[in-house]
C-alpha cells in the first residue's frame, strides 16, 4: 500500500528497498497521489514516488495554492533529500507543466535533475493557450465544465457534500492551469517523452511535438488510443512505455 512518506507530507509511496531510480509522479487537476495506485506494483524495479500537494486526500483540510511558483518551491524543498539516487519525472496534464517548472527550479539551484522528463497530455508550454478560462466560472457553471472533461465520476458530481470540498480544489487547480505563463529559460539538458491520446482534445499531436524545444537531449513522442484519461484507460500500455524509455537508466 501506498502511505505518505515519514519524512514529508507531500509524497506518498510505497518504500522498495534496492530500487535504484525513483520516479516522481504529478497528478492532473483535481487528483492527488491516488492516481498513480497500483504503478509501484506494476513497476517494482522503481521507487514511484506520488506527488501529494494540499487540498487533496491525506491532505483534504489544508487550502490548496493557486499559483504555481509557490507550489513548485514547496515541492522542491520536499523532494531535496530525496534526490541521492537517480530519479525521474512523470506529469500528467497540469502535472506536467508542475514537474517541468520543478526541473527548471532544480535547474536553477544547481540540484540533482531529473534523467528524464515523461508530460502527458499536455501542450508544450509555449503553446499553452486556454480559449475560454474557466476558473472563475460560478459553482453550478463549474460543475458543467467537469461533466465535458469526463475526469470526474458521476457518483463525485451528484454528492453534494463531497462537491463541496472539491470545487475549491478543482478551481485553484484550473487557476494554475489557466494562468500558467512559462518564464524563458534554456531547453532542459535532458531527454523528454511526451505522451497524448489520440482523442484528446487539450493536447494535440502538433502540442505534444512542441515539447522539443525544451530538450536538448531529443523528443520521443508516443500516442495511445483514448481522450484526455488515457493515461487510466490505457494503464499498463503506458507504463509499458515507461519501463521501455527508462530501460537504459535500469540497466
Amino acid at each position: 500500500m501506498m502511505k505518505p512518506d515519514a519524512a514529508s507530507p507531500w509524497i506518498v509511496r510505497k518504500a522498495r528497498p534496492g530500487t535504484r531510480l525513483r520516479l516522481f509522479c504529478f497528478p492532473y487537476s483535481g487528483a492527488g497521489a491516488s492516481a498513480f495506485r497500483g504503478w509501484g506494483d506494476a513497476m517494482p524495479s522503481l521507487d514511484v514516488c506520488a506527488v501529494q500537494a494540499p487540498g487533496r486526500e491525506s491532505r483534504l483540510r489544508e487550502p490548496p495554492f493557486a499559483a504555481m511558483e509557490p507550489m513548485v518551491t514547496e515541492i522542491v524543498k520536499a523532494i531535496r533529500p530525496m534526490l541521492d539516487q537517480p530519479f525521474a519525472f512523470f506529469g500528467h496534464s497540469l502535472g506536467g507543466f508542475v514537474a517541468f517548472e520543478t526541473a527548471r527550479a532544480l535547474r536553477r539551484e544547481g540540484a540533482p535533475m531529473p534523467r528524464h522528463l515523461f508530460v502527458s497530455g499536455v501542450p508544450a508550454p509555449h503553446l499553452h493557450v486556454v480559449d475560454e478560462p474557466i476558473h472563475g466560472y460560478p459553482d453550478p457553471e463549474l460543475m458543467t465544465e467537469l461533466r465535458r472533461y469526463q475526469g470526474t465520476p458521476e457518483d463525485v458530481l451528484e454528492n453534494d457534500e463531497l462537491m463541496m470540498l472539491l470545487l475549491p480544489l478543482l478551481r485553484a487547480d484550473f487557476t494554475i492551469y489557466e494562468t500558467y505563463r512559462p518564464a524563458p529559460e534554456p531547453p532542459l539538458d535532458l531527454p523528454i517523452t511526451a505522451l497524448g491520446g489520440l482523442e484528446d482534445d487539450d493536447a494535440s499531436r502538433e502540442e505534444l511535438d512542441g515539447w522539443r524545444a525544451h530538450t536538448t537531449k531529443g523528443l520521443v513522442l508516443r500516442m495511445f488510443p483514448g481522450n484526455h484519461f488515457f493515461v487510466h484507460t490505457m494503464r499498463a500500455r503506458l507504463l509499458g512505455t515507461v519501463l521501455q524509455d527508462l530501460g537504459p537508466l535500469l540497466r
